[in-house]
C-alpha cells in the first residue's frame, strides 16, 4: 500500500470544489480578469472623477494644456446608445448584447491557445470595454463619455479599450495569415517561385 503524496492531497483540497475546466484553466482566467479588471477600474475611476468634478457638457484641461482646447479636451457627456454615440436610446438592447458578449468571452477564453498572444490580449480588452459600459447602463441608465478629440464623437476608456482590442485582434489575424503563407512557401519553394512568376507575367 503506497503512501499518499501530500502535494497531491493539497492540490485536491485547493481545487477539489471547483469545476474541472476551472481546475485546468485557472491561470488563463487570472490573466483574463487581471487585465480586464485593471481597465475596468481605470474606466470607472475616470468616469467618476468626471461626474463629480464637471457639469454636463462642461470642458476641462490642465492649465498648461489650454492651447489643446481646439483639438482635444475633457468634456462631460453621456449617451444611451453604443460606443461613439451611435444608435441612441438603445440602452436596454445594448445592455443585453453586452451581457451576451461578456459571457461568450469568458466562456471562450479557456479555448484560446496560450501561444495566441494577440487573441489573448484582445479578448480581455474587449471584455473590459463591454463590462465598463455595462456597469454605467445598469447603475445610471446611460454611459458617461468624456474624451473629446476634434469633431470626433465623444468617447471613454471603455470605448477605447474595445477599439484597441479589435485592432489587436485584426492585427493578430493578419500576422497569422501572413506567417502561414510564408510557411507554405518555405515548405514548397517551387510553388512559391511559380506564383511569383505568374504575378510578374500579369
Amino acid at each position: 500500500m503506497g503512501i499518499p503524496d501530500p502535494s497531491s492531497q493539497q492540490k485536491r483540497s485547493i481545487f477539489g470544489p471547483l469545476p474541472g475546466f476551472l481546475r485546468e484553466h485557472w491561470r488563463d482566467y487570472i490573466f483574463l480578469f487581471l487585465i480586464a479588471g485593471a481597465i475596468i477600474g481605470l474606466d470607472q475611476c475616470t468616469k467618476y472623477l468626471v461626474r463629480v468634478n464637471l457639469s454636463s457638457r462642461g470642458d476641462w484641461l490642465p492649465g498648461g494644456l489650454a492651447w489643446l482646447a481646439p483639438y482635444a479636451r475633457i468634456r462631460y457627456s453621456y449617451n444611451s446608445g453604443a460606443a461613439f454615440r451611435i444608435f441612441q436610446e438603445g440602452n436596454l438592447i445594448f445592455s443585453i448584447l453586452a451581457t451576451i458578449v461578456a459571457c461568450f468571452i469568458i466562456y471562450y477564453f479557456r479555448q484560446v491557445a496560450r501561444q495566441d498572444r494577440y487573441l489573448r490580449l484582445a479578448l480581455p480588452m474587449v471584455l473590459a470595454g463591454v463590462v465598463g459600459n455595462l456597469i454605467d447602463r445598469i447603475v445610471f441608465g446611460r454611459v458617461t463619455d468624456f474624451i473629446s478629440v476634434g469633431s470626433f464623437a465623444i468617447f471613454n476608456v471603455a470605448d477605447a479599450s474595445i477599439t484597441v482590442g479589435m485592432a489587436v485582434l485584426v492585427l493578430g489575424i493578419w500576422l497569422k495569415e501572413r506567417a502561414g503563407r510564408g510557411g507554405a512557401r518555405a515548405r514548397d519553394p517551387e510553388k512559391g517561385n511559380l506564383n511569383a512568376e505568374e504575378t510578374k507575367s500579369r
